[in-house]
């Protein structure tokens, strides 16, 4: 695999990983520079995907469908966002809706009815789902369990829809159990924002102290941006992660969501704010524990790299043969 990146200062600085083993990254400052590099690689390439967010998404499409590469996909990990503006102009930054009939593939991070709208009002050939995924060897439940750090988790960069949500499930809770601890873990918080005395912030987390996060909290918060949950069957990474550590989660509910875990057995939605008062200070830590494993059987179960990367082949090798689209066609021709 080849995985060409934009040189930004935010990802130069927060680089997860300098040198991946699994493919040869490709950083660049000028997409035009780039060029030639790219069909360089796509002359010959089995198949060629473009992400959502990324700044040349545009131009790095027409120079993908103009390609003779077998199967031409498009992966959005923001698929509600991006479809609210295509409704509106038929365009995003990265994507432009003209592109979507000549794909082979479109991914969507986000599962259930907008994969329809996609390919009825789209005309996306394909529309699947490809959903975040958790690696089993990085996030695993702890040998043995120990005295917690934190009472409530919560990671997460900063959105303005998800901040009532934050107040009113951790800040509330944290304001009125005031010896209890909480934390949470992500960029781009206001500076005027008040936290309780009882909350610890922390600015950027690398995912390589995710596993260390989850299994330091007896609880962890899921919020959801609104996007997402007006759209449904969008399960955030940090859901499974939790899970694969076995740390129990709390979260909001959305449709869908009763997909990925079952209500009360492997996940705690709360209906108000006193919830989240009964959760952390009287459930009993054998109590959340089962919560906690149960989730984590299921995300290991469904929800590993190792089944999405079969998950992501099987709709690749379906583009080849699947009469009508773009790849058969090619063959065919």
């Amino acid at each position: 695999m080849v995985f060409f990146e934009r040189d930004q200062e935010w990802y130069r600085n927060n680089r997860d990983l300098a040198d991946p083993q699994y493919c040869d990254v490709r950083i660049f400052d000028d997409w035009k520079q780039a060029v030639p590099m790219v069909r360089a690689e796509l002359h010959g390439a089995d198949m060629a995907v473009v992400g959502s967010y990324f700044q040349d998404g545009i131009a790095a499409l027409d120079e993908v469908l103009d390609s003779r590469v077998a199967v031409k996909a498009f992966y959005d990990i923001d698929t509600p966002v991006t479809l609210g503006r295509l409704r509106e102009s038929g365009a995003t930054e990265y994507l432009l809706a003209r592109c979507i009939p000549e794909l082979d593939v479109y991914f969507s991070f986000t599962g259930g009815p907008i994969l329809k709208e996609l390919e009825a009002g789209f005309g996306a050939v394909s529309a699947v789902p490809l959903y975040c995924s958790v690696d089993p060897e990085k996030h695993r439940e702890p040998e043995a369990r120990r005295t917690f750090e934190w009472d409530l988790s919560y990671m997460g960069t900063y959105a303005p829809d998800r901040q009532p949500k934050l107040e009113a499930l951790l800040c509330g809770p944290a304001r009125q159990l005031q010896q209890k601890r909480f934390i949470v873990a992500g960029p781009q918080y206001p500076a005027s924002l008040a936290w309780p005395d009882n909350v610890k912030r922390v600015m950027h987390l690398s995912p390589r102290h995710h596993a260390g996060f989850y299994g330091s909290s007896r609880l962890t918060l899921n919020v959801t941006r609104r996007e997402m949950v007006m759209a449904g069957y969008s399960p955030s990474v940090r859901l499974f992660e939790a899970a694969a550590c076995g740390t129990p989660i709390v979260s909001d509910n959305w449709p869908g969501l009763e997909t990925f875990f079952t209500a009360g057995k492997e996940i705690l939605l709360p209906g108000a704010s006193e919830d989240m008062l009964r959760y952390i200070a009287d459930f009993d830590d054998a109590e959340l524990w089962g919560i906690g494993r149960a989730a984590g059987e299921r995300v290991l179960a469904a929800h590993t790299s190792d089944i999405r990367a079969a998950e992501f082949e099987r709709a690749a090798e379906t583009a080849l043969h699947k009469p009508g689209t773009p790849a058969a066609l090619a063959a065919q021709s």
